[in-house]
Order: C-alpha cells, then sequence, then structure tokens
C-alpha cells in the first residue's frame, strides 16, 4: 500500500472501491455480458475473435464452408451488415488492429499463465512467518519453488486424477473465508458495509489525490480469475458458471474482503499481511493448509488454460507446432504440453528467485489482469454492434463506464512498470512477435502455392508420362491448396519419378466453430485419375487431429465410398472395385509425405521479409514437424524440400 499512515475513511474507501470492481466488472461485465458472447461454448479472446470472423469477412479464419448448425443463425444476421462489419471488410488495417488485440490478449492470458501459480504459491507459502518469524524471505522461495516443480513435474498425468479434489478444496475455501470475515466484522467493525455508498470512494481520491490513484495497481487483483472464469467456458456450460458465481464466489469475496478491511481498521498499520493476521490463532494452521491447497487449485486452472489457449493457437496455425496430447479420453479439453510446461516452469521459478517479493509479482500481476479485461472490453463491444446488432446508445451504455473504469485501472498500473510491471510486457512482445511471425511466414507460403498450383489437366498431362511409374501402396499427400495441386507436388514427381497406387491428397481445413459433427469432418472426391483422390478434413479449435491408426482410415474408407455410390449410378462392381483397390493398397503400405518449402532470402529481400521470414525460418526449423504432430508414426513420414523466392 502507498498510504503511508492509512485512516479508517482510508480503509472504507479501499472495500467500497473493491466492492463496486467486483460487482460492476466480475456480475454485470462477465456474468451478465460476456458469457453470453461465446462461439458455440467456448469463451476467451480467441472465441471472440472467431466469432467476429464468422460473421464478417475479416482475417484467414474466415470460411464459406460453416456446418449447419450455425447457418441459420448467421444467414439472418449477414443479410443486414451493420455499417461497422463492412468497414471492417474494407479496411485490411482495421483488421490487424483486431487480430493484433486478439493476440494480445492471448499472450497476456499466457503470462498470466506464468504469474499465477507464483504469486498464488508465494502468498500462501509466507503464511509460514507468522507463527515462525525466524522463517526468512529464502525459506519461503525455496519451499515455494519445490511446490511449484511438483506441480509442473505432475501436469504430464493430467488433472483427472486429482480432479475430484478441487471442489472440495475450494468449496472449503469459499465457505472457511467468509465465516472468517463475518467473524472479524462482528468483533471489530460491525458498520463496515456503509462503505457499500460510493460517496466513500469520492471521499477517498479526494483525500489521498495521485498516492489514491496508484493505489489503483493493487486494488485490481480484487477481479483476478475474472477472464479466466470466462476462457474456461467450454469446460463448464453458462448456467453452472452464472450460478456457482452470483451464489458463492461473489458473496465470499464479499464478505472476506468485509472482514480483511474491518479488521484492518482496527488494527490500522498491519496492511502489509492482511489475510494471514485476520486469521484466529485457533484455526491458523487449518487456513494455512486449505490457503496452500487453493493456490495449488488455482495455479492449475491457469496452467491447464495455457495448455488450452497454445493449443488452439496450433490449430489455428498462429504458432509453432508443439506436442499436444490429451490426457483424457473423457474429456477433450484435458491437454498436456511439454514444451509449455516445461518453459513455464522455468519462468515461475525465475520470476519467484528474481522478484522474491510478493508485491513486485503483484505489480506484474496487475498489469496482466487488466490488459487482458480492456482488451476484452474492445472486442465484446465490436460484437455487440456487428453481431448482437445493439443499438449504438446502448452499447456506449457498456462501453463508456468500463472503458473508463478500467481505462483509469490500465493508467494506475502502467506506473508499476519499473516495479515489475515490465515482466508481462517483455513476455507478450516475445510472444506476438513469435505468433504474428509464423502467422506472416504460413500466409507467404500459402499465397506463393496458391500463385503456382497445378491444375488437373497439368495432372493428367504429367501422369500420361511414360518415365512415372505406379507402385504399390497408399500416400497421403498433405497439401494447403484447394481446387487444384499444390506445386510441390510437381517437385515430388519430378524426383521421385514414381507414384503410389491410391494417392490421397489431404487438406486440413479449420473452421469456425469448436468440434465438426462426425458426418461432415472429411470430404472426399475423385481428381479424373483412377486411383488419385482429394480429401478434405474439416476441424475445429477443440478437435483433436490425428492420422494414426484405423478410426482415420475407416473415416475415410467410409467417405470414399459415399462419394463413389453418388457418382457411379449405383454401379456396384465398380464400387466394390475401388474399395478393394483401397484397401489393398493399406494393406501394402502406407506413406504420408509433406513438402517443407524454405524462403530463399537474397540481398534483393526487402528489410521487413529479411526479419520475419528469417525468424520463420529460425521458428520452422525447430518446431516439431506437422506429421510429428499429427500422430504419424516416423516409419511411415517422407519429408523433402523446395525453396520459394521472397
Amino acid at each position: 500500500m502507498n498510504l503511508q499512515s492509512p485512516t479508517e475513511e482510508d480503509y472504507l474507501g479501499i472495500y467500497s472501491i473493491m466492492f463496486w470492481t467486483l460487482t460492476l466488472i466480475g456480475v454485470v461485465k462477465y456474468i451478465c455480458i460476456a458469457l453470453n458472447a461465446d462461439d458455440h461454448g467456448e469463451g476467451g479472446t480467441f472465441a471472440l475473435y472467431s466469432l467476429l470472423c464468422r460473421h464478417v469477412k475479416i482475417g484467414i479464419l474466415r470460411s464459406k464452408n460453416i456446418d449447419s448448425s450455425s447457418c441459420s443463425n448467421d444467414s439472418m444476421i449477414m443479410e443486414t451488415r451493420s455499417k461497422l462489419g463492412m468497414f471492417l471488410e474494407k479496411s485490411v488495417i482495421a483488421q490487424r488492429i483486431v487480430l493484433f488485440i486478439s493476440m494480445a490478449g492471448v499472450c497476456m492470458l499466457i503470462g498470466d499463465g506464468i504469474l499465477t501459480p507464483a504469486i498464488s504459491v508465494l502468498s500462501a507459502i509466507d503464511g509460514l512467518r507468522g507463527p515462525f518469524p525466524k522463517v526468512n524471505k529464502a525459506i519461503v522461495e525455496g519451499v515455494s519453488v519445490a511446490v511449484l516443480v511438483a506441480l509442473f513435474l505432475l501436469q504430464k498425468h493430467g488433472t483427472s486424477r486429482v480432479s475430484f479434489l478441487f471442489s472440495p478444496i475450494m468449496g472449503a475455501w469459499t465457505l472457511i473465508t467468509p465465516m472468517l470475515g463475518v467473524y472479524s466484522i462482528l468483533k471489530c467493525y460491525p458498520s463496515i458495509f456503509k462503505a457499500l455508498s460510493p460517496h466513500y470512494i469520492v471521499q477517498f481520491f479526494l483525500r489521498n489525490g495521485r498516492e489514491g490513484w496508484q493505489l489503483l495497481g493493487g486494488t485490481v487483483l480484487c477481479i483476478t480469475g475474472a477472464e479466466a472464469m470466462f476462457a474456461d467456458l467450454g469446460h463448464f456450460n453458462k448456467r453452472s458458471i452464472q450460478m456457482a458465481f452470483l451464489l458463492t464466489i461473489y458473496p465470499s469475496l464479499v464478505l472476506t474482503y468485509a472482514g480483511q478491511t474491518a479488521y484492518l481498521i482496527r488494527h490500522l498499520n498491519e496492511h502489509r499481511d492482511g489475510f494471514y493476521k485476520f486469521v484466529p490463532h485457533v484455526v491458523y494452521w487449518p487456513i494455512f493448509i486449505i490457503a496452500t491447497l487453493a493456490a495449488i487449485v488455482a495455479s492449475q486452472s491457469l496452467i491447464s488454460a495455457s495448455f488450452s489457449v497454445i493449443k488452439q493457437s496450433v490449430l489455428l496455425d498462429y504458432f509453432p507446432r508443439v506436442k499436444i496430447t490429451h490426457t483424457s479420453h473423457k474429456k477433450e479439453g484435458e491437454v498436456y504440453s511439454p514444451e509449455t510446461n516445461y518453459i513455464l516452469m522455468v519462468l515461475c521459478v525465475l520470476v519467484i528467485l528474481y522478484f522474491g517479493d510478493g508485491k513486485d509479482i503483484g505489480n506484474a500481476f496487475g498489469v496482466v489482469v487488466i490488459l487482458v479485461m480492456l482488451i476484452t472490453t474492445i472486442l465484446l463491444t465490436i460484437v455487440m454492434l456487428i453481431i448482437w446488432r445493439t443499438p449504438l446508445i446502448i452499447a456506449m451504455l457498456y462501453i463508456v463506464p468500463f472503458f473508463i473504469m478500467e481505462g483509469v485501472y490500465t493508467s494506475a498500473v502502467f506506473t508499476k512498470i519499473p516495479e515489475g510491471g515490465w515482466f508481462p510486457f517483455i513476455i507478450s512482445i516475445i510472444l506476438s512477435f513469435i505468433m504474428f511471425s509464423w502467422y506472416y511466414g504460413r500466409q507467404r507460403k500459402l499465397e506463393y502455392e496458391m500463385n503456382n498450383k497445378i491444375c488437373i489437366d497439368y495432372l493428367n498431362e504429367i501422369m500420361s508420362v511414360p518415365q512415372i511409374d505406379r507402385v504399390p501402396g497408399l500416400c497421403f499427400f498433405y497439401t494447403k491448396v484447394q481446387g487444384g495441386i499444390t506445386p510441390l507436388f510437381g517437385r515430388y514427381l519430378k524426383n521421385m519419378r514414381s507414384l503410389h497406387r491410391v494417392t490421397i491428397f489431404i487438406t486440413l481445413k479449420y473452421m469456425l466453430v469448436a468440434k465438426m459433427n462426425s458426418n461432415e469432418r472429411i470430404i472426399i472426391r475423385k481428381l479424373g485419375i483412377n486411383g488419385i483422390y482429394e480429401c478434405t478434413i474439416y476441424y475445429g479449435y477443440a478437435d483433436c487431429i490425428t492420422m494414426e491408426g484405423d478410426e482415420f482410415f475407416s473415416e475415410v474408407r467410409e467417405s470414399l465410398e459415399q462419394h463413389i455410390r453418388m457418382n457411379t449410378d449405383g454401379n456396384s462392381p465398380f464400387i466394390e472395385e475401388e474399395l478393394f483397390e483401397l484397401a489393398k493398397a493399406r494393406e501394402e503400405g502406407v506413406v504420408h509425405v509433406r513438402g517443407k518449402a524454405l524462403f530463399h532470402i537474397s540481398k534483393k529481400t526487402n528489410l521487413f521479409d529479411k526479419v520475419l521470414l528469417g525468424f520463420y525460418e529460425f521458428l520452422h526449423g525447430n518446431c516439431r514437424s506437422a506429421l510429428s504432430s499429427m500422430g504419424i508414426p516416423l516409419h511411415q513420414r517422407v519429408e523433402f524440400g523446395i525453396l520459394y523466392e521472397t
């Protein structure tokens, strides 16, 4: 706290700020408004962005082929597109701004996944210093590091095995802490709820001026977790989140903060450790255990959210490929990324060892919390105007108060940048540069392939050359080009001078939904040459993509059979012949082929491309192979290279 000698009126003003922040942002913004802005049940920054992309033609994520469940509602909206929507479609700069804002939100959430475990565990373990004054800062840091390392090492086993403990732990936390709050209120300051009057806020700022404004950098932490609640919408339904927050979490926080404030009014100068100080000695150790376990559960939720965000980013092709594994056969959302896990672990440990003091980590944490909320406010306003068709006056009633409130909070936390607030900015800048470089490089490659794709007629001409042999087996050739053949295939034929008896060109196409219907996932068509097909696999950002095993082959066979039956007028012998050839080719051996294109950066390449494409090639050379990330066995992979001129 910046106030040197806080008074009773100061504490009343601070509690009033916390109460109204929790009420307006937590209840009004997130519970009543933001939770309604889901994208097929998914929440978070990427969900808001994909929701916008489905309604206006912005970014690379738009798609003409949206599943039937969403077409009926979307078509009505598209008929009366708003002026803002048309402006976004025409303005490339506006599209890039929206994309940058969305990326920044994702990067800040990952930063939250670094800071939340550090500050939560460190604050909980710091309770050892109360009954044991000889426990110094180094011991607290060491124990906190040990707890975090153990937590991260357990991530590979998934949360399913211990998740049954989460509800009792958080239930005990939300029940016991408000009881302590009520006890403290009755004992120390029964009239604490008079602080609900907003005039205490006005008096606080009139009395303290600049110091009071700077104090907002700490009070913003009272609303920590609201954005994670929105981002976790895909794991719980909207009604359960609303009921849990309104009936348990919200009243629990209101009573707990009231109890702490009442204690501090009685003990004006003990604000440096307000939580453990107001806990009665009789229940100190049970509360310490529950607080530590609750900190671990909170850390687990942000770590899991980071895995989910990284998975979405990889599937959207906005982030270099990392290994993603599913730790549960029942819950699709439970994923684990080894690279992400160990990087988060190292950064969490470094945060504790470097900053040490929870105050500096809190400053960095405050920057992350408020910036993510401000980004959500901006994107949600665009959603209200474009998709919900909210009248401008009503939309202004939303954005003006929340933008002012969060803008004031943002201005306050910016003063904390020299005191630890710089950390999330550095993390976000690095992650944003990685994401944009990867996105830019992928787009340049796709542009080159689309401009140089091989047409079907030319493919027929190539295949008529006697030097091209048809060899036994089944080949899956991966390409991003639809309506033609990737130029990589021309290089492949030139070098190999052979083609498998059955060759299927696989195109993975991202759809702006959480999950694709099973009967719409795979679409196959014949390319006019015996044994050569084009296969498009549609997926959403919550789908698991794997090309290994009988399940994938069965889906391909079923889709191929459906295509053949629809285009052969029921000619049963011909159908059976093609299906027999497919099954025979699979028995003879399966190979997955992928071209690895590299950019040729010469002296003529401009500086912008030299930097971004050069960094993209560095990322591309050090990330996992696309075939590896889809679970394809090593002995079935074939990769070859080609250079693209920049």
